[in-house]
């Protein structure tokens, strides 16, 4: 009698260790598209052997991308993100023909990994500037097609008429690069000549705010950025000073633009300090009306996160 055999399944297992390329964007190489070129031309090794797409590594793995090396694994190694209370008269270049005073002459120095600004501010604007060490974050917060806001307080020479705020909001005004049309205009009053508004839009083309204004005729005085996607400008922050983000506080930031797994739900609009609100009135409306301030990734918010709440001497959070 022949005794039947049974077959069974191949065990399955799971994949260790996370995709080369998320790796070494995360750490600041690059974006994720830069280091898969990078691999398929041969720029990468992991453990003395040349890397392929695709490849997973894990902590302890030993990796070199041109003459920067990468240990998997090391805190230093991990993603960090510093916020900076831009001053006027600062630039935001490491090099400057004019040798005018630069932002990042004012950031903490970092050891294999450096400082990639997430938008910049001209010369004379002030205010919210984030820098961090993760090519592929800085990427989702500028890139165009995810529409991250941003939220400036302008100061004017006289103040718009109703024609205007309503052209603004509305149709939009012509600029030499194309229409702009702002999500949000408010008047917050004056005294004198000058006047106040607060203005939100999607984008971040080349002094944007000052170029509209100056189609209208009107002439911006002060302008300071008070938050960029879902980070305020927290009062606390002196200009000048720096704050840097927490573990926590960093890992609802990547979760927020999607960077730590498919499945992953970003949280709610994210204060920048203790005295300031998790979400302001323009997000309370748009919840009602079913927009939406965060990335368009079709994720639903989660929680409120609190941002910065310590400082040195020196405003680096520590």
């Amino acid at each position: 009698m022949t005794k039947k055999i049974e077959q069974v399944a191949p065990v399955e297992y799971a994949e260790q260790g996370e995709k080369l390329q998320k790796v070494l964007a995360q750490a600041g190489f690059g974006s994720r598209r830069t280091m898969e070129e990078w691999i398929a031309t041969g720029r990468v090794s992991v453990n003395g052997e040349p890397a392929t797409l695709g490849m997973r590594v894990v902590d302890g793995d030993l990796v070199k991308a041109d003459r920067r090396t990468l240990r998997v694994g090391q805190r230093d190694r991990d993603v960090r993100i510093l916020l900076y209370h831009k001053q006027e008269g600062e630039i935001v270049s490491r090099d400057d023909p004019e040798n005018r005073t630069t932002v990042f002459d004012k950031l903490p120095k970092l050891r294999g990994q450096k400082w990639t600004a997430i938008g910049r501010l001209d010369f004379n604007t002030s205010g919210l500037l984030i820098f961090t060490t993760s090519g592929e974050l800085a990427n989702r917060l500028m890139h165009p097609r995810f529409e991250v806001e941003r939220e400036y307080a302008v100061r004017v020479q006289g103040s718009m008429s109703e024609a205007q705020m309503e052209q603004m909001l509305g149709i939009g005004i012509d600029l030499e690069d194309g229409r702009v049309i702002f999500d949000k205009l408010l008047d917050e009053g004056g005294e004198g000549f000058n006047h106040w508004y607060r203005v939100m839009l999607k984008e971040g083309r080349n002094r944007i705010v000052r170029r509209t204004f100056e189609a209208l005729g009107l002439t911006v005085s002060r302008l300071i950025r008070v938050r960029f996607g879902l980070i305020n400008l927290p009062p606390r922050l002196k200009r000048g000073m720096t704050a840097e983000l927490g573990e926590g506080e960093v890992a609802q930031v990547l979760e927020w633009v999607g960077l730590t797994g498919e499945q992953d739900a970003p949280p709610h609009d994210m204060p920048a300090a203790d005295d300031t609100p998790a979400v302001d009135a323009h997000d309370q409306a748009a919840r009602k009306t079913g927009t939406s301030s965060r990335p368009r990734t079709g994720k639903s918010p989660r929680r409120n996160v609190p941002v910065a709440r310590s400082k040195t001497k020196t405003g680096v959070k520590r």
